[in-house]
Parts: structure tokens; C-alpha cells; sequence
């Protein structure tokens, strides 16, 4: 079943359901990912703990560790979870919401984000920001940055450089991929170069080995390749 407050999935003792909801990277698969103490007693406890760690979960984790992890609402109203000591902000998201997914931002970064939702003309940083996404994500448009109402496109895990990045001049592609980068919001004063995978981890390459993919969008009517 799932928690109403915190959005967990959990068994009838409470406990997270192992199965997980649908996805590799819903609440359930992340929550408790970095606890190093025991499972918390009370309830209210238990739903602090699993959004610290769905914030930890966002980006490298020698960055979250030590960063402030706040709730924010759409109004950019933040409630602080847990005071850090390093400048980058994570914040847990809700899987039920599109658009409102785990991340980590440093100073820049969390301006961009700000302005972006109080929607300014076009983002007020002065130097480029970063934003990790590295459990992946939803969103309703790739080409609209005020779009709240298109279906939504499922994301994997990434990174983004929030400075003006432009297809074109950059000689980049401005269309949704599931590796490599492209540019979202080409044409747009929020347009950014948005990166797939996770720049800290990975597989050294041994010579002869194959690519394994973690996502693909394909037709779901056809066979997985092998």
C-alpha cells in the first residue's frame, strides 16, 4: 500500500514494501538507500528519514551528504529537513507529482531553479549552475519550461549545466535521448544542456567488453534486443 503522507509504498506491518512501486527509481527503490542507523521508531520519523534519503539519493553522494535538505513548494517556500555544511541544497521530491523529483542543486543552480518557478522572463544566474538529477525524473515538456499540463516524459538519471546553451550554435540536438546530452529548452531564455548518466560512477571500459544500457526507450511491442 502506499503512505499518504510520505508517498511510500509499505507492507501491513509497515515495513517498505521490497518490490518497490513501478519504476527503478520510485520511492520505494531509494528510500533508506544511505541510512547508516536503524530503521526509525515512530511513524513521523520513519516519513523524515525516507526524504532525507530520497534527497541523498539525487546526487553524488560525497556532495549529499553533507548538503542542506529542504521541502520546497511551488511558491519556492522551503522547510529545512536537515541543516548541511556545504552549499548545495537537495530536496527529496514526490514521485506523484510531475516535475517534482529528487535533485541537488549548488548556489547557481538553486537560483536558476527559483526563477524558473516564480516565472521570471528568463533565470537570474550569474555564472552556470548545477543540478543533479540521479535518480531520474518527469517532466511535461522538453521544449516549454511553463508547460504544466502535456503528458509526461519519463527521464533517466542526469545532470544538468544551467548556463544558455543553443542546439545550433553548439552543434548539439534538442530532442529527448536516454544517453548523451542535448540541449532542453533550446530557443528559450532557460534553455540548458541536460546530461544522461552519472558523471561519478561507472564501469572502467576493458577492451572487448560490450555496452549494457540501464534505459532505452523503445516500442513496447517489440523484443528487447539482446
Amino acid at each position: 500500500m502506499v503512505d499518504s503522507e510520505s508517498g511510500q509504498r509499505q507492507s501491513v506491518g509497515g515495513v517498505p514494501d521490497a518490490a518497490g512501486a513501478p519504476g527503478n527509481y520510485s520511492n520505494s527503490a531509494i528510500t533508506m538507500l544511505h541510512s547508516a542507523e536503524a530503521r526509525p521508531g515512530t511513524k513521523d520519523e520513519q516519513v523524515l528519514a525516507a526524504k532525507i534519503s530520497r534527497a541523498m539519493a539525487s546526487g553524488p553522494l560525497h556532495i549529499t551528504e553533507d548538503a542542506t535538505v529542504v521541502e520546497m513548494d511551488r511558491q519556492g517556500n522551503t522547510v529545512v529537513l536537515r541543516q548541511g555544511t556545504n552549499d548545495w541544497v537537495c530536496l527529496p521530491g514526490d514521485e506523484n507529482e510531475i516535475g517534482n523529483v529528487p535533485m541537488c542543486a549548488d548556489p547557481m543552480g538553486l537560483q536558476w531553479m527559483l526563477d524558473m518557478m516564480a516565472g521570471k522572463p528568463a533565470p537570474t544566474n550569474t555564472a552556470p549552475g548545477i543540478i543533479y538529477m540521479l535518480c531520474g525524473a518527469t517532466q511535461h515538456s522538453n521544449t516549454d519550461p511553463s508547460d504544466r499540463t502535456s503528458p509526461p516524459i519519463p527521464i533517466g538519471p542526469h545532470w544538468m549545466i544551467l548556463w544558455p546553451y543553443d542546439a545550433t550554435r553548439d552543434g548539439l540536438p534538442n530532442t529527448v535521448r536516454d544517453a548523451g546530452a542535448w540541449v532542453m529548452f533550446d530557443g528559450t531564455p532557460y534553455a540548458y544542456l541536460h546530461i544522461c548518466g552519472n558523471p561519478w560512477d561507472g564501469n572502467e571500459y576493458v577492451r572487448g567488453q560490450v555496452p549494457i544500457w540501464t534505459m532505452k526507450y523503445g516500442n513496447p511491442n517489440e523484443p528487447a534486443p539482446k
